[in-house]
């Protein structure tokens, strides 16, 4: 029998299921199922599937020039190098693959965002005439644009974007999604999984969903009972990422286990890891990877984020993830530095200001590292990672922390930063702010995910809880627990009078919007949200039309939102956070606007172009 990859797959994962090759043999394989190459070239990996490629024409009504380049000389270009001499020949094999599958990735990326994104890549791939148009796309991940005051636009010819996004049926609202769920609670679960697209349930996308099990049979038994499932279907069902875009992921699976291959004599822990993280994408379930991941010993140069974990893209539920790789070396000297300095984490979990409090593990795995390259929804200037974010995984392993040393340290982001700090307060505070107080806050804000409740008090998840909020509710808790966490350690004498002056200067442009925010952008709502708090508070109050600080009241009113935001994750009442989230969202034009306006008007970049040296580029 010729081996194909999907007999492959069916082999090596079956195999300690007790199923015999024997009756893997039987299993039909089709003429065109993928193969498996013992030497993968480079293969062209923006290949789309909407067949409209060739005839669409998105450059009709597109953006000029002249519209182009104002996003353009608004944009910083940042290019992260990396040091191969340091890279044994396994490790350098090991990148190629990894990049391979991160390109696919972030062309699957692209498409769970906007419908016609895909084929839109393709096209400008071979559109050489309007080169400006490639990098806006770059730099927005897709044909919809965010503008300077912060509204979404289509800067080429393509549908307009809705909240669905493309991983629920186009034009779904989430009214008719809920009606549905009422009459049937039993599908709720597989709608709203994690690693799910929502379909609807008509002849068409049916045979679609029954064609790609048919050519990847391996995939038909890893999901048992989902032909059933989707055969009997009304309305709408859940399919699996991994047959929704099953042949990305076979290809993303050949890549992952051939790095996981050469990778057994350099580093067996990494190697496992990106093994065990192959099968999990076609299972969609990633206990197995996550636990090696977050557990393993690495001894290597190398790391990697490879998946889908954040659910910041989906604007209409808040609970889908979206793909993303990040290949990462590790910087050896700093990673034992940092790992020394972080001290007693139980101590200030034991502080935090409510009464579920629980055991949180000290030895935290956190290292440095430098960005090879990011792929999908990790592509710009992401400074740190926490994951696994499934409550099950971090209770059990633990998480892993990612701090990327060549994001957060670039002095040209940082000039960029201190510019808006600058502009927007007034000059006493200017020198307050500096790199290693933004260091230390988005250090404790990555730990800060660890500490808090993480169920509800009826024992759910907070993300299954509080869906559309659960991200912000996450991201604003961990901002506070940073800033809270500073103050105990000033305390214990680890941190100087200027150091925590330093973090608590980073703390305040952490909150500083330049628009007002959307409320799907999960970061700029909770980032409001303190902003008005420490104005209610006084921390933040206008002096000649900018802001100045009181730092002697910054940690009461650090303590009391913190207070606030612990209980409503613990209390699991969506609609309780919500309100909260509108009766503190509010922006006022003469005070919110007119300080935006003048970070707006400081020099410095509102986008960022992010190439990287291993690419070529």
């Amino acid at each position: 029998m010729k081996t194909t990859l999907s007999t492959g797959i069916a082999l090596a994962v079956l195999s300690h299921a007790g199923i015999s090759q024997a009756q893997l043999r039987d299993i039909a394989e089709p003429e065109d199922a993928v193969q498996i190459q013992e030497a993968p070239e480079q293969q062209n990996t923006n290949t789309p599937n909407n067949s409209d490629k060739l005839t669409a024409n998105y450059l009709e009504g597109a953006w000029s020039k002249s519209k182009t380049s104002e996003v353009l000389n608004e944009t910083m270009r940042i290019k992260f190098e990396y040091d191969a001499l340091a890279l044994s020949e396994a490790e350098e094999i090991a990148v190629k693959n990894l990049m391979e599958a991160g390109a696919r990735f972030h062309t699957l990326y692209l498409e769970q965002r906007h419908p016609q994104a895909r084929a839109v890549e393709a096209y400008l791939e071979e559109e050489t005439t309007r080169n400006d148009l490639d990098e806006v796309f770059r730099i927005m991940k897709g044909p919809i644009a965010t503008t300077s005051d912060n509204k979404r636009k289509a800067f080429l010819k393509v549908e307009a974007e809705t909240p669905s996004r493309n991983v629920y049926p186009d034009g779904i609202t989430r009214d008719e999604l809920d009606a549905f769920l009422r009459a049937h609670p039993e599908a709720r679960d597989e709608i709203l999984d994690l690693r799910a697209v929502v379909k609807r349930a008509d002849e068409a996308e049916k045979s679609d969903a029954f064609d790609k099990l048919d050519l990847f049979p391996a995939l038909d038994i890893l999901h048992p009972g989902l032909r059933e499932k989707i055969e009997a279907a009304e309305d709408y069902f859940a399919l699996p990422y991994s047959v929704a875009y099953a042949e990305d992921i076979m290809f993303i699976y050949d890549r992952l286990t051939h790095a996981a291959e050469v990778m057994k004599e350099d580093d067996i822990a990494f190697s496992r890891f990106l093994k065990l993280r192959a099968v999990d994408l076609l299972t969609d379930n990633y206990d197995g990877g996550d636990a090696a991941w977050v557990t393993g010993d690495f001894t290597g140069n190398l790391n990697a984020q490879i998946g889908s974990y954040e659910t910041y893209d989906d604007a209409l539920y808040g609970v889908k993830s979206f793909f993303s790789l990040s290949l990462l070396q590790r910087d050896i000297e700093k990673s034992a530095e940092l790992a020394a300095s972080i001290g007693d984490i139980q101590a200030i979990e034991d502080a935090l200001p409510y009464t579920a409090n629980k055991e949180v593990r000290s030895n935290i795995p956190v290292a440095v590292y430098n960005v090879i390259a990011d792929y999908g929804q990790a592509r710009g200037t992401n400074t740190a990672t926490i994951l696994p974010n499934e409550g099950h995984l971090s209770r059990q392993y633990g998480r892993t922390i990612l701090i990327r040393s060549n994001v957060l340290t670039n002095e040209k982001i940082f000039a960029d930063s201190k510019s808006s700090f600058q502009a927007a307060i007034v000059a006493e505070h200017h020198d307050d702010l500096e790199l290693e107080g933004n260091f230390y806050r988005t250090l404790w804000h990555e730990i800060g995910h660890y500490m808090g409740p993480d169920q509800t008090k009826d024992g759910q998840d907070i993300d299954a809880a509080l869906q559309d909020t659960a991200d912000l509710m996450e991201e604003m808790k961990a901002d506070l627990v940073s800033l809270f966490s500073a103050q105990k350690l000033h305390d214990a004498g680890k941190y100087s009078d200027a150091e925590l002056r330093a973090i608590y200067a980073s703390g305040i442009l952490r909150v500083l919007n330049k628009n007002q925010p959307r409320r799907d952008q999960a970061y700029g709502t909770m980032q409001l949200i303190q902003w008005n708090w420490f104005l209610e508070r006084y921390v933040l109050s206008m002096e000649d039309g900018k802001l100045t600080i009181n730092y002697e009241l910054y940690p009461d009113a650090v303590e009391s939102l913190l207070e606030r935001v612990l209980d409503l994750q613990y209390q699991g009442d969506r609609e309780a956070a919500n309100d909260f989230v509108e009766n503190w969202t509010d922006w006022d034009a003469d005070l919110h606007g007119q300080i935006g306006d003048l970070m707006k008007a400081a020099p410095g970049a509102n986008y960022r172009l992010v190439t990287y040296e291993a690419l070529g580029e």
